[in-house]
Parts: C-alpha cells; sequence; structure tokens
C-alpha cells in the first residue's frame, strides 16, 4: 500500500514539476527580470474607448525559476464611463497592495497572462463596491504581510475577492500557490466560489471539493485534482490539461 501511495505521489506531484522544469530550460526562458517584457498582452480594448463598467482577473506565470511551479494573478477593474483601468497587485515589495503600477493587461516579466475571470456591463458594476471594499479592508496589508509560501501571496489576495464575490464562479489555476491559503483565519468553509467545502491546513495541506473549483489536492502548496465542470486534469507545474 505505501509503495502505490508513493508510487501515484511520483506521478501525480512530482513527474509533472519534473516535466514543467525541463520545459523551461529547454525553451530557454532563464532571463534578466530587469529586462523582462511587461507591454500589454492585447487582452484589453483603450479604457478610453470602452464605456462600460469591467472585471478582470488574470494570471501569469511568476518570474524566473519560480515559473516552473508557480503563477502570479491580479485584479483589474474600471467604472462605467471612466477613462481608465484600475489594476491591483499584492507583492513582497514594500506595501503589499500595489495599484497601478504594471500595464492593466501586461505580460509579467516576459509572461503572457490568461484571463480567469471577465465580467462587463452592469454585471461587473454589480461587483465592484465588494471587490473595492474587499481590497480596503484586506487584513494582510502591511509592509511584511506578503509571505510567498505558503502565503499570503498574490494569490491568496486575489482568492479572498474572489471569495466576496462568489458570483465570480471562476477558480485560480493550480499553479496559483497560495490561492488555498486561509485567509480568512478558518481552516474549513465554503470555496471562494460557494458551490463546496474546503480543508485547509494553513496552506500546507488542503482538500477542496465543489462544482467551480472540482476535485482539488494541496500537498506543500502543489495542487493537483480533476475540474469535473469542463472535464480535465490539475496538475503541479503544467496548470490544468484537458477540454
Amino acid at each position: 500500500m505505501l509503495r502505490i501511495v508513493f508510487l501515484v505521489f511520483v506521478v501525480v506531484f512530482l513527474a509533472p514539476i519534473a516535466v514543467s522544469a525541463g520545459r523551461y530550460y529547454f525553451r530557454n526562458e532563464i532571463a534578466d527580470w530587469r529586462s523582462a517584457d511587461r507591454s500589454s498582452a492585447g487582452l484589453l480594448p483603450p479604457a478610453s474607448r470602452n464605456p462600460e463598467a469591467v472585471v478582470r482577473v488574470f494570471s501569469a506565470r511568476t518570474v524566473s525559476w519560480r515559473g516552473i511551479v508557480a503563477s502570479h494573478s491580479w485584479i483589474v477593474v474600471k467604472g462605467a464611463g471612466d477613462r481608465a483601468y484600475q489594476r491591483f497587485d499584492y507583492t513582497a515589495w514594500g506595501m503589499p497592495i500595489w495599484i497601478d503600477r504594471f500595464v492593466p493587461d501586461g505580460r509579467w516579466f516576459g509572461s503572457a497572462p490568461e484571463v480567469i475571470f471577465a465580467a462587463d456591463g452592469a454585471d461587473a458594476e454589480r461587483m465592484l463596491p465588494r471587490i473595492r471594499a474587499t481590497i480596503a479592508g484586506y487584513r494582510y496589508a502591511r509592509i511584511g504581510d506578503y509571505q510567498i509560501w505558503p502565503g499570503p501571496n498574490s494569490n491568496t489576495f486575489v482568492a479572498a475577492v474572489m471569495g466576496a464575490v462568489p458570483e465570480m464562479r471562476a477558480s485560480l489555476p493550480a499553479t496559483a500557490i497560495g490561492k488555498d491559503f486561509p485567509y480568512d483565519g478558518r481552516w474549513i468553509g465554503a470555496t471562494p466560489s460557494g458551490t463546496g467545502f474546503r480543508i485547509n491546513l494553513g496552506g500546507y495541506l488542503g482538500l477542496t471539493v465543489g462544482w467551480v473549483e472540482g476535485l482539488e489536492v494541496n500537498i506543500l502548496g502543489a495542487v493537483a485534482g480533476v475540474d469535473v465542470r469542463h472535464p480535465g486534469l490539475k496538475l503541479p507545474g503544467l496548470g490544468r490539461v484537458g477540454i
């Protein structure tokens, strides 16, 4: 039985990370973060030409070798009639909540982002007050609060906002290490989407079961699982593989 458990651990957790590491090195993705591309990925129209409210959640592989296993998430919002987007990141540099320090849909130090959630118009407008209130009252907003592992980090921050707006009905990728950190202080509770439950031991170990999140097992921040709603696998390092 122990051999079977070990084999499953190797296949499900270690092998995907090894594949991701090989892909990282063979693609020669080692670059100086200071000169890495942070320009727009073209995922948002110019704010001045878009009169509607906007809510977006983006995620991209993080800087340098950490991108083998981890991604960075952030939030972009715009009220109806506003002529500029507002971007919120949670980082390790200075005051952890950064506002408009990067291009709204910019590449994260060379890594192109993917859209995790999108809402426009009236739907987005209804979400904005809760998004802004959650950011303003975020409990880990002081210098030194950021912890790269197991959290609170950028993914913990975004997961907290998504938890305050469960109608987003979206889930951060398996590579979003820190998304399961118990930012509300509860180790047992509802998933951010409100469609299931999760048990979490300080971000180090956890189990998530939900319609939106699927089935996820967290071991030391690495997440493996099954996406039921959109059939696919969630693998450490590789992220989602499926439809």
